[in-house]
């Protein structure tokens, strides 16, 4: 009688172990990313994307020309970072040049010319379409080789969630696509669900929410948000196992420290049976 009962005991740890194992088992697939690309090379289309300047967005344009006194006539001040001071000497160490922000008409108002519209134009564009007013109103002369060169100042984006390091991060380039955002962050911490990240878009006057697959390769390359844009947000939540940690005894089941506590009550168990 003994025996059987030590059997049944022992057979119902055993049973409990091999679900744990299993368990344990199953949860890497969810860690990896891309995993549509295993062992295999795979080629998908990236779509397009560039950021164009809107309304609200500020920049800074700097004409360089051989010709001083244009040159000093179009630039903007640097503006100290003190408080109430602002000069137009200064070194890139301790001051920052001066922007433009479109109006809600999508324009700036350029000195000595006036509304110059921008919205809708790429970085490059903005150049070239200042560059073109200047020339037009003889402000800068084609012989004096002027160049024009277009800044975001403002332009960024949130990452919240399970990522290493939260927070508002500067759009520094044309194309900023997500897994550059996520890495800025630090990655997605080990409790971060890969296979629905967040992104969330203002379109106009819509907000729209984009989910993204991280360990699909083609969803992720293949989505309308992998290129980022201004103050897109992107939102990483967490998986089944942060959520049941918070809350009370929620992840005992699957914790460490219970499988121990229960290993050593069977050990017991069997101990006294035994004697």
């Amino acid at each position: 009688m003994r025996r059987k009962l030590v059997k049944s005991i022992v057979g119902g740890a055993c049973s409990l172990l091999t679900a744990f194992l299993l368990f344990s088992c199953a949860t890497p697939d969810k860690i990896a990313y891309f995993q549509d690309t295993a062992g295999q090379d795979k080629t998908i289309n990236l779509p397009q994307a560039t950021i164009r300047l809107q309304p609200g967005d500020m920049i800074s344009i700097v004409v360089n020309t051989k010709d001083a006194e244009s040159a000093g006539m179009l630039n903007l001040p640097y503006v100290s970072q003190r408080l109430g001071a602002a000069s137009r000497e200064g070194s890139y160490n301790n001051a920052q040049m001066s922007g433009y922000t479109l109006d809600p008409k999508g324009d700036i108002d350029f000195p000595i010319v006036g509304k110059i519209h921008l919205a809708g134009l790429t970085r490059s564009e903005a150049s070239e379409r200042v560059k073109k007013v200047l020339l037009e109103n003889h402000l800068v002369s084609e012989v004096f080789n002027p160049v024009v060169t277009v800044e975001f100042m403002n332009l960024g984006i949130s990452i919240m969630g399970e990522v290493a390091r939260p927070g508002h991060f500067a759009l520094n380039k044309d194309n900023l696509n997500i897994l550059d955002a996520l890495s800025m962050a630090g990655d997605l911490t080990i409790y971060g669900n890969r296979e629905n990240v967040r992104v969330i878009r203002t379109e106009g006057d819509v907000q729209k929410t984009y989910n993204v697959d991280l360990t699909s390769a083609e969803s992720t390359l293949s989505s309308p948000v992998y290129y980022l844009k201004q103050d897109d947000i992107i939102y990483v939540e967490p998986n089944d196992v942060k959520m049941r940690q918070s809350t009370v005894n929620g992840n005992n089941v699957r914790s460490t420290a219970f499988w121990i506590s229960l290993a050593s009550l069977f050990a017991t168990i069997i101990s006294i049976i035994t004697r």
